[in-house]
């Protein structure tokens, strides 16, 4: 369906009563010229949703930025939503229908990995352009996909030396998503944890489906670990955090993640069950520089909504970003035109400078460790500068090898 505001509001929880996308083009000039078409396929329903209803309106909210500044190329840009249902079947049908169908010149979507390598393949078979907006376990490479989210060589890299070198860390205990996304982050942990003198006492896999985490949570008590490290995803695995939080406490016992808060999981904890966990990530709103409060304000007064943002919703407003200003670069909104020009695509953003790295058209990106304090904020406590993704730049190389489109694992010794 195509994206309008006002169908937006029928769409997504919280109501934008604006005009159209349309009737916010800068002339009557620019909206007689042929759309570029951008199709943005997310979960408005189903369990994965808590990641994508802030994501697809900021990424309305820079498209309609975008025409009203003038369109790109001097045409408006359409945006055609598709609502994924948080199934991969779904995920499957609408990249091809996107491509296919409604001839769009670039996707931007998925939530998941799984989600992620079910679109990737029909991009490649029809030679489109995909950008995925999401953090994730790292090692696609692919000439047609564009990652603006971290990866462990960014995430990781700053977070566990802190945990384990600073906090004493040293013996950590993983839950992991059971899906590509938990199984490979899990060893990214475990080779870092190992790497900084550690030792990884367990991992668990646990279904997207599971909220009682009982069981597992005597598990850890017997274990006795410093440090819990979580990489659940997802409304189910919310649970986890009210559980631990009754059980044992971050005052017993380290609780850090790599998923934490990009689902808003904060703003439905209670206050007490939050505080204490430990995180890195591209943005979060209380990131105190004038690029994140001009972000945070322009989101609320474009949305009427005064609730938390976080990395994913400020990823969608990223990711268009960094596609319009390589499409400028290019001059053209073909896709191999694009993938030409994204090597050095630079634009300032909410979390600092994202710049793409023509190696592994990955983002180079800051990245800010945090903790949650006692009235569901996130307090500042260190910024790591411009962060390669030098997990992905290990297996992959787009100059030498342009055809490549595999995923590649770390290996654990």
């Amino acid at each position: 369906m195509k994206l309008s505001r006002r169908q937006f509001t029928r769409l997504a929880s919280g109501g934008l009563a604006f005009a159209s996308l349309q009737g916010t083009l800068s002339s009557a000039a620019l909206a007689q010229e042929k759309p570029i078409k951008v199709a943005n396929i997310l979960d408005q329903t189903g369990g994965l949703n808590i990641y994508s209803l802030k994501q697809m309106k900021a990424v309305a909210m820079a498209a309609d930025e975008i025409n009203k500044a003038g369109g790109l190329l001097g045409r408006p840009l359409e945006l055609i939503f598709y609502d994924a249902q948080s199934s991969n079947q779904l995920y499957s049908q609408y990249a091809t229908q996107a491509l296919l169908r409604d001839e769009v010149d670039v996707i931007h979507g998925g939530v998941t990995s799984s989600s992620r390598e079910v679109i990737r393949p029909i991009v490649n078979r029809f030679k489109g352009l995909y950008v995925y907006n999401s953090l994730y376990e790292g090692g696609v490479c692919d000439r047609r996909h564009i990652s603006t989210g971290m990866v462990p060589g960014q995430q990781l890299d700053a977070l566990c030396p802190y945990v384990v070198n600073e906090l004493g860390g040293k013996k950590g205990y993983i839950l992991a998503a059971d899906y590509n996304y938990g199984h490979i982050t899990s060893k990214w942990l475990q080779k870092y944890i190992r790497d900084l003198g550690g030792e990884d006492l367990a991992v668990e896999f646990i279904p997207l489906d599971v909220s009682n985490f009982s069981s597992v949570l005597a598990r850890i008590q017997d274990a006795k670990p410093d440090v819990v490290w979580s990489a659940l995803v997802g409304a189910a695995h919310m649970s986890f955090y009210r559980q631990f939080h009754a059980t044992i406490g971050t005052d017993k016992m380290m609780l850090a993640s790599t998923t934490y808060s990009i689902g808003r999981e904060q703003v439905e904890l209670a206050p007490e069950e939050g505080e204490g966990i430990i995180l890195a990530t591209s943005f979060y709103d209380g990131l105190d520089t004038p690029a994140a409060n001009d972000f945070v304000r322009r989101f609320k007064e474009y949305t009427g909504e005064n609730d938390y943002i976080g990395e994913y919703g400020e990823g969608g407003y990223r990711g268009m970003s960094l596609w319009a200003e390589a499409v400028r670069r290019a001059g053209s909104v073909e896709p191999d035109a694009v993938m030409a020009s994204l090597g050095g695509t630079s634009v300032e953003g909410a979390g600092g400078l994202y710049t793409i790295d023509g190696q592994t058209n990955h983002t180079v990106m800051n990245i800010h460790v945090a903790v949650q304090d006692d009235k569901q904020e996130f307090k500042a406590i260190r910024t790591f500068d411009q962060k390669p993704p030098i997990d992905t730049q290990l297996v992959c190389n787009l100059n030498e090898n342009p055809d490549d489109t595999t995923q590649y694992e770390v290996q654990l010794d």
